[in-house]
């Protein structure tokens, strides 16, 4: 007999097998000696009182094994396939877009302007330790894209545009934990997710797939209604390909892209967004909160069963959403600048999330409204607004890659910071007057709303707490129009805008399967 049930049990339960089938025999009355095994399906964790539970939903068997359900994904070669998709870009967009071209039997050819994992790595230790950003390799560029190195969160509420499930067994079967599958908010770990990448990327090569690194998009022809052909720049100088079908995916800061479809008069447009700093907590004090601990010692002992506790805050300021954004418990705040001179942080976390910090965006939700001073830069109006936002925060952090900081009572109070708290951001920071970095709205708008979270979360209000300027890659403020149904640019018919880049995706989970759509219309639009 096999039996679904929903169960709110002690984290210490949850964690305990025996404890677990325990539970479950008295919940289905069963003899203590009868056989049972269990397969969690689905777990959460609800922490709105002191007695913390764990949501579990379950499948248990009596007196009869379950058999595990091996993931199993396997491509057909492509080498000789007549249908060619080109792919412009290495993230998650455009890695699940090749995926699914071998489905499909096409064969991907990505074009990649960064490294792979391995030779990125230099680069990243290059931006923390020498200041020196590498505009073709960084924390934003390179295999993986932005994804590879900021956390690997995979929540997403985008279940109606795609199979959330496959994505995450897609992964599983390239070398993530099984535990993604159960979780309610599944996590890989930025530690983990570089293995993973060079996983896909294997299959891709392996199935007869291209992939070129080093490679970055410069120009396009176009012929009637389509692009002809691409035009690249590679270590072996200029390169011009003959293009089929072509998806763009290349991420939240392509702006060369942006710029280069503007000169040739393809439609954009310009897009809200939202920009702001990062607050970073010790995670003591967020676990403290979040989990109703009096003391230090409880907040241990509560960890030996619970995850570092996360937060999510909202508060409406003047009609304007101000509000938590890519939350990192237990992570780091990485320098992410894809140019010398801009200061851009964002927050990951490794998969234990076992950093001394927390560490949130916290940002100001900008509407088309706000960008009228640049209206003369039409579509690319909030890119320049974005542009001039993180090019004053490297003026005021001393123009290197040292990060402009307060801390965040003091920020609150209109006081600069006469000291700075330690914090995870490598590079350094230097204390200013963060309200003249941010400028009047957005930051007039954050002291109103860390005011409202500091009523909502006792504690959190705090100059233990220090915020970092700036957080300003939450989304594109650029989006590439593309048709509902067909998902190809109304003006170039073989152009498939695609993923976080082209304003249709805003997570790893999500680009996968916008990446996934686009291939798959690839295949239907001849």
């Amino acid at each position: 007999m096999q039996t679904k049930l929903q169960l709110q049990v002690s984290p210490q339960t949850a964690l305990n097998e025996t404890l677990l089938k325990e539970e479950i025999k008295q919940q289905l009355s069963l003899k203590k000696n009868s056989t049972l095994h269990v397969k969690i399906l689905k777990r959460s964790i609800d922490a709105r009182g002191r007695n913390i539970k764990i949501n579990l939903s379950v499948l248990a068997a009596v007196d009869e094994h379950l058999v595990s359900e091996k993931i199993i994904f396997s491509y057909p070669n492509v080498s000789n396939a007549k249908q060619i998709c080109h792919i412009v870009g290495a993230g998650p967009a455009g890695l699940f877009a090749a995926l699914r071209c071998l489905e499909l039997n096409i064969k991907p050819i990505i074009i990649e302007r960064g490294k792979d994992v391995k030779a990125r790595r230099r680069d990243l230790a290059a931006i923390n330790k020498e200041h020196i950003v590498n505009p073709e390799s960084n924390y934003c560029f390179g295999e993986g894209g932005a994804g590879t190195y900021s956390d690997g969160k995979l929540y997403t509420r985008s279940n109606k545009r795609g199979d959330i499930e496959k994505i995450l067994k897609i992964l599983v079967f390239h070398g993530a934990s099984e535990e993604i599958l159960i979780d309610a908010h599944p996590h890989i770990g930025t530690n983990k997710l570089p293995q993973l990448i060079q996983n896909i990327r294997e299959t891709i090569l392996n199935q007869g797939g291209e992939i070129h690194f080093n490679t970055k998009l410069i120009d396009f022809t176009i012929s009637g209604d389509k692009i002809s052909s691409i035009k690249v720049l590679s270590e072996k100088g200029e390169q011009q390909f003959s293009v089929q079908k072509l998806i763009l995916a290349t991420g939240h800061s392509a702006r060369d892209i942006y710029e280069l479809l503007h000169t040739k008069n393809i439609l954009l447009e310009a897009k809200p967004f939202a920009l702001g700093v990062r607050a970073e907590h010790p995670q003591d004090l967020i676990d403290k909160v979040q989990y109703h601990c009096g003391t230090l010692n409880e907040v241990i002992e509560k960890r030996h069963y619970l995850p570092a506790a996360s937060y999510s805050l909202v508060h409406q300021v003047g009609g304007r959403g101000v509000y938590s954004f890519c939350m990192c418990p237990g992570g780091i705040i990485a320098p992410c600048a894809t140019q010398q001179q801009e200061i851009v942080t964002n927050g990951w976390s490794p998969s234990k999330r076992n950093n001394p910090y927390a560490n949130s965006g916290i940002v100001v939700g900008l509407e088309l409204r706000d960008f009228e001073p640049y209206k003369k830069f039409g579509a690319l109006a909030g890119l320049q607004f974005q542009k001039e936002l993180e090019k004053n925060a490297w003026v005021f952090g001393g123009k290197t890659q040292t990060a402009p900081a307060q801390r965040l009572q003091d920020f609150v109070n209109g006081k600069q910071s006469a000291t700075l708290p330690k914090c995870s951001y490598m590079p350094g920071l230097k204390s200013v007057e963060m309200q003249q970095v941010l400028g009047k709205l957005i930051g007039t708008s954050l002291k109103e709303g860390f005011k409202a979270f500091g009523g909502k979360m006792r504690g959190y209000l705090t100059n233990e707490a220090v915020i970092v300027g700036v957080e300003s890659r939450t989304s594109t403020p650029v989006r590439i129009p593309r048709d509902k149904e067909t998902l190809q640019h109304p003006q170039l018919k073989n152009l498939f805008p695609c993923g976080e880049g082209a304003g249709y995706a805003g997570g790893i989970v999500s680009a996968a399967m916008d990446g996934e759509r686009c291939a798959e219309n690839c295949n239907v639009c001849l």
